[in-house]
């Protein structure tokens, strides 16, 4: 961070009381749980109002138990919702992909193929569409990546 401010060191403090304090807090994991992966992405579009980028998260679930999760700002500015979503899924599948691999090597074998739940209409259309626009030559790279997950 460049140039850190005295509220940067007061959030900072906050942060470290709060993880002192809940030091006995934890993840309840369901044992009973249906051993199946899936996702929720969500993106904020053009959500931070200084440089009008986007927010990408998501979370993966083990069944019932959440194992992964994040929310970060997109590094490039999104044209449209779109866009936005459709690069969530992107980071998406690829954490997807990193948990299922994480998950064979220890030996566990997945019944189901994995699913991704997005709400944007357009970015799902574009998943199940096998044929790439030329209108979103922009988002090449995670178009073809989620296609060769698909």
């Amino acid at each position: 961070m460049h140039q850190p401010s005295t509220d940067h060191w007061e959030l900072v403090k906050r942060v470290l009381r709060y993880l002192c304090g809940s030091l006995d807090e934890g993840i309840l994991l369901y044992r009973d749980s249906p051993v199946s992966l899936h996702a929720y992405s969500d993106a904020d579009w053009a959500g931070n109002k200084d440089d009008y980028s986007s927010t990408s998260a998501y979370i993966v679930y083990l069944g019932r138990n959440p194992i992964s999760w994040s929310s970060k700002k997109q590094h490039t500015i999104a044209r449209s919702s779109t866009e936005a979503e459709y690069r969530t899924v992107a980071s998406t599948a690829a954490e997807l992909n990193w948990v299922c691999f994480l998950l064979t090597d220890l030996g566990l074998m997945l019944p189901t193929v994995p699913i991704i739940y997005c709400d944007n209409v357009g970015a799902t259309q574009l998943c199940s569409n096998p044929i790439f626009h030329s209108r979103m030559k922009h988002v090449a790279i995670d178009f073809h990546f989620i296609r060769d997950q698909v």
